[in-house]
Order: structure tokens, then sequence, then C-alpha cells
């Protein structure tokens, strides 16, 4: 067990939320786990601590190796005992009894779980370690397999989507927080960015904005020259005069929520003119987009939109041709903006995605085969208090352009001769966190400039 910070922690919040859940489930138990640290390269050496998230939003309270039961009215919170060196090595390890009474929910010993649920129909979440997994099954007899629901886990996951989708008052002030933290990064990376330096020091002077508040990365942070690889990690580049530096960086609050912006700009602080009608393309298509994010728009008519301005400004700069509608219809764009437009933010930055399309795609939908639009991670009629990331995005990538697979649906649409007049661009996204209200679409990352 380690030791736990108490700061902000409102045990109201928690009870409300782990109510909800009993009520939901009626006669059915919730066993949710919380997870342990994994081994970074030997057992000793380990990743930080991070508890699973359905844990969190339903304890807040992130003791490695707990398990929290959910039943009815009723919630437990089972705890390991702590290893007879804890306090040497992690200093005063609470008691049970104290976690009791800031957590305000019951807290027994963990050899006490098997004897709580048994003979009770009992639903769990999958988890992400194989200790925690192994631990579940010697609870309730079963493994937890995430690709083939149990029924009674099929119910609590389709609960706990419910609840997570509409984020209350608390999960919007936590994401806000990671919000603050996210704009001081962008504004250093912008600060640091010079040619001749490298990405890595870029990297590192946005991170540091967020380690000094306390708070970690919601992902693993993108500080790149090259836009057009998406998740690139390979850091050590040094910038160029004519480069555009693409930040994708997201601080994750002291709480566990998370933030998620990209910008992109030049490294010498001026866009040549190919970039800037790049530029200026992905950003109508964005402003586009968040002024779609209302209560019952459909969040893939959100991505047709912004896809259909992404075409419209692609056949203006003569890169295609053709009929827009017909454009968009084949996935033509898609050559250029290959992903989708965003999706669910929250305790996870692709929030939920542990449970799969169950969570970002509404009942009776399911995922287009049409390259492009089958990367779209969400496809859900908006609420309010649904928080989405809204990312379009233009990229000159090799491997698609130059795939006659992937391009053949283009045709003579593709204008190939004006390929080389962009060579300066490779990728340009940008990336907001949107909140959907009863009214206008609140712009959570709006203080980062763009």
């Amino acid at each position: 067990m380690s030791r736990i910070s108490w700061d902000g922690y409102d045990a109201g919040v928690f009870r409300s939320r782990r109510s909800r859940l009993g009520r939901a489930l009626g006669d059915l138990v919730a066993l949710i786990p919380a997870g342990m640290p994994r081994p970074r390269n030997y057992p000793a050496n380990v990743h930080p601590f991070r508890a699973e998230s359905h844990y969190l939003y339903l304890f807040g309270v992130p003791i490695a190796g707990a398990m929290g039961v959910v039943d009815g009215e009723r919630a437990v919170l089972f705890v390991p005992p702590p290893e007879a060196d804890a306090a040497l090595w992690y200093g005063a390890i609470p008691s049970g009894g104290e976690i009791a009474e800031r957590a305000q929910v019951e807290v027994r010993p963990m050899d006490q779980l098997g004897q709580s649920i048994s003979g009770r129909a009992v639903a769990c979440v999958a988890v992400h370690d194989p200790v925690t997994d192994e631990a579940v099954r010697a609870a309730i007899g079963r493994r937890v397999d995430r690709d083939r629901l149990s029924p009674e886990d099929e119910r609590l996951a389709d609960a706990m989507v419910a609840l997570r989708l509409i984020h209350d008052e608390a999960a919007i002030a936590s994401i806000r927080r990671a919000a603050e933290a996210t704009t001081m990064a962008h504004r250093a990376g912008r600060l640091a960015t010079r040619p001749g330096r490298t990405e890595v020091e870029v990297r590192a002077a946005m991170e540091t904005e967020i380690v000094a508040r306390g708070m970690t990365v919601a992902y693993p942070s993108i500080v790149t020259v090259h836009g057009e690889v998406l998740h690139n990690e390979a850091r050590l580049e040094v910038i160029g005069d004519d480069d555009l530096l693409l930040a994708d960086v997201g601080a994750e609050s002291a709480d566990g929520w998370a933030s998620d912006v990209t910008r992109t700009w030049p490294a010498s602080g001026v866009l040549s003119k190919t970039q800037h009608a790049i530029y200026e393309v992905v950003l109508d298509a964005q402003r586009t987009a968040i002024a779609m994010v209302r209560p019952g728009v459909r969040y893939r008519d959100i991505h047709l939109a912004a896809s259909r301005r992404i075409a419209e400004g692609l056949v203006a700069l003569g890169l295609l041709r053709g009929d827009v509608g017909e454009i968009v219809a084949d996935g033509v764009h898609a050559l250029f903006f290959p992903h989708g437009v965003g999706h669910l933010l929250g305790l996870d930055v692709h929030d939920m995605e542990d449970l799969g399309d169950r969570a970002g795609y509404a009942p009776g939908r399911t995922r287009s085969e049409q390259f492009g639009l089958r990367y779209l991670r969400l496809d859900r009629d908006l609420a309010p208090g649904m928080a989405v990331t809204i990312e379009p995005g233009i990229y000159f990538v090799p491997a698609i352009l130059d795939s006659p697979e992937l391009a053949a649906v283009a045709g003579d649409r593709l204008v190939r001769s004006e390929l080389a007049r962009f060579a300066d661009v490779r990728g340009i996204r940008i990336e907001d966190d949107v909140l959907c209200t009863t009214g206008e679409p609140e712009v959570i990352t709006a203080a980062i400039p763009k």
C-alpha cells in the first residue's frame, strides 16, 4: 500500500457515483479492481502506479491491489495489508480506519473479500495487469475476457458507460485543471522552439510545466517535425528553419482526468505560403466541427462536416479535383485526413476505450469499413456533459499517397503533380477539448493560441 494524497478529495462525489451505479445494477454486485503497478523491466522497478479508471471514478483512492465492491447502496473497499517494510520505503501508511474516515466508505481487509461476495452474481471489468487478473479470477471463480463479456459483465460495462459518458461537475472541474496545465505547457513549447534545437528539448520544456503542477502527461507526448507520423514518439531530430513542429501534449490531473491538445507552429515563427494555406484549411474544418458540438448532434456527422471542409480546401488548392460530395462519400479526402475527428475525453484520454466500441458507438451503430472513416472512435449523439476532442488534420504521408491499394479510390481526382509544391507541410493537426453544454459548446482549451 502506498501513501495517499487527500488534496481536493470529496467523498460525496464518489458516494453519489457509487449510488447511481448500485441503482443501475439492482441485485448484481460489481467488483471494481484498482490494479497493480506494472514492472518496467524487472519486478522492483515499476512504472508509477496509476489506478484503473473505473476504480478511480467510483472510489478515487489510489491504493494498489485494492478492490471495491458496489452492492446496491452499500460499498466496501477491500485493501491488501501493507508490506512489512512499507513504511521504510513509502513513509507512514494510513490504516483502514483512517481511509474509511476520509473516504467515508466501509474498509475491510482483503482476506474478507471472498466471503463477502460468496454466492452472489458478480460482475467485473477487465483489467490490464496479470496479477490483478489472477486475483479477480480467484475472487469470482472465472476470468473476465474483455473480448467476450459475460451477461453480468455486459450489464456492468453498459452501466459504467452510461455513468461516465456524462460528466458531473467534479469531473469537469478536474478536466479544466488538466487543461490549465496543458495551456502552460503549450506556451512553453512555443517559447522553446527555434531552429537548431531538438524536438526533445521542446518536449522537455512542455512537460516541465505539467510536472511542476503535480501532474503527469495523459499519454506519451508527440513533439515532432514529422507531423505526418500520427503517433511519432521519436523526438531527437533537430528542428530546421523551414520546419513545422507538431506538439500533441496533454496533462493528466492529480486525480486522473485528461486533457488532449495538439498545436502546429512554424519553427521560424512564420508560415510559408503553402504551410499557411494548409493550416487555414485545417483551422476552418476545426471551427466548423466545434460549432456543431451541441445536444442531439451525431458525432459522425461532425466528422463528415470536417471532412467536407477539408475536401473543399484541398480542391481549392488544386490537390484534389471533382465533386466534393463524391470525394467525401468515396473517402478520397482520407488520403490526407485518414483518422477520425476526435474521441471521448475523461479519465482516459480516449475515454473508456478499454470497453471497446461499446463506449464509443451507440447501440446499433458499427464502424465503417472505409479507409479513414473506420478510425472514427466515436459515433454517438452528443448530450450536455459529454467532453470530446475535435482534431482535424491534413497529412502528406508517402505510404498512403504512394500506395496503389489505398490511392486507387482517388483515380485522377488526386492531382499528383501538385504534391511536391506542399513538401514543406508534412502534417498539420489542430486539436481542442470541447464540452457539450445545453447551448454553445465550451472550448475548454481555448486559451491555447492557434
